[in-house]
């Protein structure tokens, strides 16, 4: 889940570029395994009746963004129109040879998560994106599914709910009398470590207050499953790791507002949850809202052994970083947002007894959208966690070309009917937008006539957070979206930003030197959510959606490498039709829409391979065929009445680094 608008506790800027300390300490507390798990895959249900089709507690996927006394909104784009972009960007040539790419294939979709498990499923924007491979495995996860196939794509098992797959009851269960609940699962990731040869998967679960209702309860956790041995399908151990942070559940209490006139506190939310390694420990780190009210707090960040997991210790230490804390004086005087944790493609970092780095950028505090930083974190002595010490937390700032938070994506006809906007001539399909503007059609979908005139939606451009992060040859790599300018005065595209930063640790200090960063952009055509994927020698991928008035959204990719850079654009998987989800059109989720695409992709390490994954659109079909498959809207089970995203999952070899 994403939270589209933050506000948080107003920090002293004059605090920027201070020397970074030690001043935030590690919470500790113990976890132990809550069961086993083995993937099942159930029968692909038809239970598409129009009824109960979002789920009430991720509808309204944002947070209210009122402004309270003694909270300071910040300006992201999606609320309030700050877009920002970095330095001039070169133009990049777009190329159709795919020298790198040596596989390609179809990976989960809208059609996939809606009727899994029987149909027992709600229909879930964005997928986001959790894959990982590694011994002949690729396992792909999206919102709320799984699938494992072989490295050549052939699935080796069904598709697998993720509520089954923890141990809880289906997302909704249409046929119990009343209708029943199983907790709300959102943003899987994913991580197969070739130390240990095991695999770790993780998610956000949302406790429902009664069975019967799709009330939260305010108990959220981070739910860590563990293979027991290098095949991911076979056993899990699963850890259930409470992060409401209001005292309850061994968790500290960070006071989160509930209500800001009565001063009233309450659950937090722990958000965005991601995972990274080194050789001795699996972190994941959140970012933590009041669940209830308004109010950003500050990134999370637990430290875990691995040992441990992997040897399934009775009672595991787990320490917990609040970036957050009025204590912690950072480098820029800023909370950590979307701080994540990097893996590590050879060896990890043996300086300071064992180093796990993490990078996050800071352009949505900044009232302008634009910023030209961004923080670089340290957690030091990490070989201490298999004795049950915590590591020591280390922040600073590295300075950066400028980027700034991305124009919503386009993609063709958006903002229009479709009428003869269809790359190379013809109408956009775009059905289930055009159900509701037909009255006979839309009270199918709605029980009612849509109020409102649909039209084709934007994109979600993300909001500048950073993406997944490396660390390799000694340096860690990361990249986030960025609005960009060609002439350096005019902007509208959406772009990307990378970083490769060479880090410097001592007993008491971090610091950070970029060797080389740069940008990814063309004018034709808006490119969202890239994803690093680094070799333990230092070749790079940078996969992408790349969509625009004449690219329906399609996978891409740029070979980059720290001496030369990023190369050429090329498209390996070409978007055949238009996105139609639900989060664009008013009807569905309110005025204004907010049209989901993505929120991050993915890929994976295999020695010379990278494998990445991304969402794309990979089917189209027109109102009449929409309206007459069945179950409704399912275009021959392309898709699902209320959405119609696909992923794509590439294997590239980094042999050939052409660019």
């Amino acid at each position: 889940m994403k939270i589209t608008s933050i506000v948080f506790r107003a920090i002293p800027l004059t605090l920027i570029f201070l020397v970074p300390n030690l001043a935030v300490h590690s919470q500790s507390r113990l976890i132990a395994g809550s069961g086993t798990t083995t993937p099942q895959a159930a029968p692909l249900g038809l239970n598409a009746d129009g009824q109960l089709e979002i789920d009430a507690a991720t509808r309204s996927d944002t947070d209210a963004g009122n402004d309270a006394v003694g909270f300071t909104t910040l300006n992201r784009t999606m609320i309030k129109g700050q877009h920002g972009h970095g330095d001039r960007a070169e133009d990049k040539r777009e190329r159709e040879e795919h020298g790198a790419v040596k596989s390609s294939f179809e990976g989960l979709n809208f059609h996939d998560q809606r009727f899994a498990n029987n149909g027992n499923q709600f229909s879930v924007e964005p997928p986001d994106q959790g894959l990982c491979a590694g011994n002949g495995f690729v396992l792909e996860s999206v919102n709320d599914v799984l699938r494992v196939f072989d490295t050549r794509g052939n699935p080796l098992i069904g598709v697998v709910d993720l509520n089954t797959f923890y141990g809880y009851p289906a997302e909704v269960d249409r046929s119990a009398k009343p209708t029943t609940y199983g907790p709300s699962i959102t943003d899987p990731s994913c991580y197969f470590d070739r130390d240990t040869q095991r695999w770790f998967h993780v998610v956000l679960t949302l406790d429902r207050k009664v069975p019967t209702s799709q009330a939260l309860s305010g108990r959220n956790h981070l739910d860590l499953a563990v293979s027991k041995t290098p095949n991911p399908l076979g056993q899990w151990t699963i850890y259930r790791i409470p992060v409401q942070n209001d005292g309850t559940d061994g968790t500290p209490n960070h006071g989160c507002i509930v209500d800001p006139k009565k001063g009233t506190t309450g659950p937090c939310l722990g958000d965005y949850p991601h995972i990274g390694a080194d050789s001795n420990g699996i972190y994941l780190t959140t970012n933590e809202f009041s669940l209830f009210g308004p109010g950003f707090y500050g990134a999370q960040i637990y430290a875990i052994s691995k040992n441990a997991l992997t040897t399934k210790v009775a009672n595991i230490p787990i320490f917990q970083y609040n970036t957050g804390d009025a204590s912690f004086a950072s480098a820029t005087g800023l909370p950590g947002f979307a701080i994540i944790p990097a893996v590590s493609s050879g060896r990890s970092e043996e300086e300071g007894n064992g180093t796990e780095y993490f990078l996050s950028s800071t352009a949505v505090f900044a009232d302008s959208g634009v910023d030209s930083k961004v923080q670089l974190w340290a957690l030091t002595d990490t070989y201490n966690l298999a004795s049950g010490k915590a590591p020591i937390l280390l922040n600073n700032a590295v300075p950066t070309e400028s980027y700034g938070i991305p124009s919503l994506a386009r993609q063709p006809g958006v903002g229009t009917d479709g009428v003869g906007k269809k790359p190379g001539g013809g109408n956009v399909d775009w059905p289930q937008g055009q159900c509701l503007n037909d009255p006979a059609c839309a009270p199918i979908l709605l029980g009612t006539a849509d109020p409102f005139k649909e039209v084709i939606s934007p994109l979600d451009g993300d909001d500048s957070r950073m993406t997944q992060v490396y660390f390799a040859k000694g340096r860690v790599w990361g990249s986030l979206g960025t609005g960009v300018s060609f002439d350096g005065k005019t902007f509208g595209s959406d772009g990307i930003a990378y970083f490769i930063i060479k880090p410097r640790i001592t007993d008491t200090s971090l610091s950070g030197q970029i060797v080389h960063q740069g940008y990814v952009a063309t004018p034709k055509a808006d490119l969202t959510y890239p994803t690093f994927g680094v070799t333990s020698e230092g070749k790079a991928i940078l996969s992408f959606t790349l969509t625009g008035p004449n690219d329906f959204p399609s996978l891409a990719y740029v070979n980059l490498n720290q001496k030369h850079g990023a190369g050429d654009i090329h498209i390996a998987a070409h978007g055949v039709g238009a996105q139609d989800g639900f989060t664009g059109y008013k009807g569905q989720v309110g005025d204004p829409t907010r049209p989901r695409w993505g929120d991050y992709g993915a890929t994976a390490v295999v020695d010379n391979q990278i494998f990445a994954a991304q969402e794309y659109i990979g089917q189209s079909c027109s109102l009449e065929e929409y309206r007459a498959s069945s179950p409704f809207g399912t275009c021959n089970a392309t898709r699902g009445a209320l959405g119609n995203w696909g992923t794509r999952i590439l294997k590239l070899s980094t042999e050939e680094d052409e660019d």
